[in-house]
């Protein structure tokens, strides 16, 4: 009969070590899985704390509205933007059957919404109000149709949106900025699963310990909304406007809830970073210091949060789910731990 001798006792132990040793990374990587879905959760809580805030100091009515927002663009009388909106809004480009009505979809500033006030005056002084009025076109067509020029390369007040202006009594004075979405390089990555608003999949900051930045709350393009007309609205490569027109505008820049939680994420800030409470990062190493400022034309917010006290709750009971979890895997990693601790404790004894 055989007997166990020091060598297959050492073979067991090894064997027992590494099974505690796999266990070890198995319980690592679940705890793992765990922290980044629920620190996608808090993102989402964090948003509603956002729009809750706001809520708490303005009521509903006080909210910027689509309408206020196409009255701003309507009051830079000579604004190209103004020319535009006004024509749009009483169907005359319409009625002279210019290649423009076809193509250019309107102004950077009515072709999206978000959730509060403050989000409003953030995003749209982080982009300013030449780019808040830039006229969008889908293709360089309508671009070509806004503005012709004469054998001298001087425009041709006598065509295009110049021509609209002045059959109104409005002369468009000075440059205007207009965006062709066909001409931009669009967002080449996969989207947020099962997301209606097609939230582009945007890898969360992390710092280097590998942690997401206290603070963070998503990135600024996705944190605007589009209707459903402008969801449908697509290039002829198939790209959207979030994709092209809103990654194009905000890239990367990333929302906080604070400045100081903001200035603690410098490392991981790559194209600007907001805080809520008007911290603004123009790119790494441009701070963009002093008072906010209110620009004239902001950004319309959402109506309609019925359900988001209930999708804060859910949201809520599920954080408190992970979290358990999570506890109980921390428990069970505690107790491989010990065993592995107490065997090799024993073996060198």
């Amino acid at each position: 009969m055989h007997q166990p001798n020091r060598q297959d006792n050492s073979e067991s132990l090894e064997k027992k070590d590494k099974q505690h040793e796999d266990n070890l990374k198995f319980l690592k990587t679940q705890i793992n899985q765990l922290d980044e879905s629920i620190r996608d959760l808090q993102v989402s809580l964090g948003r509603y704390h956002c729009s809750a805030n706001v809520a708490e100091t303005a009521n509903d009515n006080s909210s910027h509205t689509e309408e206020e927002t196409m009255g701003q663009i309507l009051q830079q009388e000579n604004s190209a933007a103004g020319v535009f909106c006004w024509l749009k809004a009483n169907h005359l480009s319409q009625a002279l059957d210019l290649p423009l009505t076809k193509d250019v979809l309107g102004v950077v500033a009515n072709l999206a919404r978000v959730d509060d006030d403050n989000l409003s005056r953030l995003l749209s002084e982080y982009l300013g109000l030449e780019t808040m009025l830039a006229i969008v076109s889908k293709t360089f067509e309508g671009v070509k149709a806004l503005e012709k020029y004469d054998g001298e390369g001087i425009v041709n007040s006598r065509t295009g949106l110049h021509l609209l202006g002045s059959s109104i009594g409005k002369r468009i004075n000075g440059r205007f900025l207009v965006i062709c979405l066909e001409d931009l390089r669009p967002y080449a990555g996969g989207f947020v699963a099962d997301d209606q608003q097609r939230k582009l999949d945007l890898p969360k900051p992390k710092l280097q310990n590998g942690e997401c930045p206290p603070g963070f709350l998503d990135y600024a393009v996705n944190m605007i909304n589009l209707d459903r007309r402008n969801l449908s609205c697509l290039t002829a490569s198939g790209h959207g406007l979030r994709e092209t027109l809103f990654y194009g505008l905000f890239s990367r820049l990333q929302i906080y809830r604070t400045r100081s939680e903001m200035l603690l994420a410098l490392t991981c800030i790559t194209d600007g970073a907001l805080s809520l409470d008007g911290g603004m990062i123009k790119k790494p190493g441009v701070f963009d210091l002093g008072s906010r400022k209110d620009v004239e034309v902001k950004f319309p917010v959402a109506s309609g949060k019925s359900n988001a006290p209930v999708t804060y709750i859910q949201t809520e009971d599920m954080i408190k789910k992970l979290e358990w979890e999570r506890s109980k895997f921390v428990e069970d990693m505690q107790r491989e731990q010990q065993l592995l601790d107490h065997a090799n404790f024993t073996r060198h004894a």
